[in-house]
């Protein structure tokens, strides 16, 4: 049997393999501020700055006690918690960080100082990616809250929101694939931000 070719009609033994591309996703402009800037005074209260062994490419900052960092860094294996201190590293590049606090008053108040410290160049050596806005309620954020959230987010390069996840709070397992939305695109746009090259990092 044939399978229905003209056999004098030359064929290549093997057809051209096809290109992949692998797709890069999207990242918002900065909004913000890229680097520390002249003439920022000191903030009154600071954040520790220590002495660490180089981390991953990124990690998770919380800038008061229970921001949510450790819940964002199940997320991806090798961008873990650096707590509540600037991670300072002996490195050529700069550590990339994004800033995580609650959306209480209390809590954006704690990102708005810390990214004054980094804005006034008092954390050496640290790139901060942006703020990832942990929600500290279910619903929608109050209209003072939102205003103050969209004031402190303009201090810094970019702003995520997190929503209300029920499943974290109770303690069950934390991983990518089931989180929402807003987590998973918040992800996809630091993936990108941090591969050598992307717009808004420092090579």
């Amino acid at each position: 049997m044939t399978d229905g070719a003209n056999p004098w009609v030359s064929r290549p033994a093997n057809p051209e393999p096809t290109a992949t591309h692998v797709a890069v996703e999207p990242v918002q402009q900065p909004s913000g501020p890229t680097a520390p800037q002249r003439g920022i005074p000191a903030p009154s209260v600071q954040l520790p700055v220590v002495d660490r062994a180089p981390l991953a490419t990124l990690c998770w900052l919380g800038v008061h006690g229970g921001a949510g960092e450790s819940s964002l860094s199940q997320l991806v294996p090798n961008w873990p918690a650096a707590g509540h201190m600037w991670p300072h590293a002996a490195s050529p590049t700069p550590t990339r960080v994004v800033l995580v606090a609650r959306s209480s008053m209390s809590g954006l108040q704690a990102a708005q100082a810390a990214a004054t410290q980094w804005a006034a160049g008092l954390v050496p050596n640290v790139e901060v990616l942006g703020l990832a806005i942990v929600a500290d309620a279910p619903g929608r954020l109050p209209r003072p809250l939102r205003d103050f959230a969209r004031l402190v987010g303009g201090g810094v390069p970019r702003t995520w929101s997190v929503p209300w996840i029920e499943s974290w709070r109770l303690g069950e397992p934390i991983s990518l694939p089931d989180a929402p939305r807003e987590v998973r695109r918040m992800v996809d746009e630091l993936n990108t931000l941090t591969q050598t090259g992307a717009v808004g990092t420092t090579d």
